[in-house]
């Protein structure tokens, strides 16, 4: 697990990206001793009345940070697991008025680093809802989007895909099953985290039947927007197998 920041500490990042008319993401990348550099994305969720949800903070340059904040008001910070707590105290530092929420079973590790306000929210939106995954203790926070032209799930943890890669830190990647050849629950994760799979696999299946689902957006790795349906209920089925 990463040490928490205590002050505004930019990693390398990318370039704020807009995927729909209410939601911009970027990926960044981080050190994490033996692995090597992985990759991470933050999600913002634009509400009515400009009002913005980050999921998932990463501290940004300051041209970056300008962009976002002149697409929205930071209101939300979603710190969606007790491992993505890094940048979360910078970032209410930064935006006192920022209100925290956290899911439950990760609480008390995310109040060790930042105050939590609550477990559960209603942002006044019904095109957007916090939820905690199914099967997982309360342990990984889940937001789903609505736009007219479909919807969007956005993960943490829950899955990854990073690609393989050589050398001595592509070796123990991938004998921890942290990249592979497609999106999939690693191994480290389905321990930690995935404490009832049929919970897990059953809510998988109920995304992939979404008649409108656009894309899968997951924390280490690319945005699945190709087939999501089919891949969520591969994944369902080997969690369930």
């Amino acid at each position: 697990m990463a040490k928490p920041h205590t002050d505004w500490t930019v990693l390398p990042h990318g370039k704020l990206k807009r995927l729909e008319h209410n939601l911009l993401t970027v990926t960044g990348t981080m050190t994490m001793p033996p692995m090597g550099e992985v990759s991470r994305r933050m999600t913002i969720v634009r509400l009515t009345g400009g009002r913005l949800i980050i999921y998932s903070a990463i501290c940004l340059d300051e041209i970056e940070m300008k962009a976002l904040e002149s697409y929205g008001t930071p209101a939300y910070l979603i710190v969606p697991s007790d491992i993505h707590r890094m940048d979360a105290k910078p970032w209410k530092d930064r935006y006192p008025s920022l209100k925290v929420i956290a899911p439950a079973g990760a609480r008390e590790k995310i109040q060790e680093v930042v105050p939590v306000d609550a477990t559960a929210v209603d942002f006044a939106d019904p095109t957007v809802r916090f939820m905690t995954m199914p099967g997982t203790d309360d342990k990984e926070a889940v937001l789903v989007v609505e736009t007219a032209s479909g919807t969007s799930v956005i993960l943490n943890d829950l899955i990854f895909d990073l690609a393989n890669r050589p050398g001595v830190s592509g070796w123990l990647f991938k004998t921890l099953g942290m990249t592979g050849d497609e999106p999939h629950i690693v191994f480290p994760v389905k321990l930690k985290e995935v404490k009832d799979k049929h919970a897990v696999s059953a809510q998988l299946e109920d995304w992939a039947r979404l008649p409108n689902l656009q894309r899968v957006i997951i924390s280490h790795g690319d945005i699945i927007t190709e087939a999501p349906s089919a891949v969520l209920k591969r994944i369902s089925a080997e969690l369930g197998a």
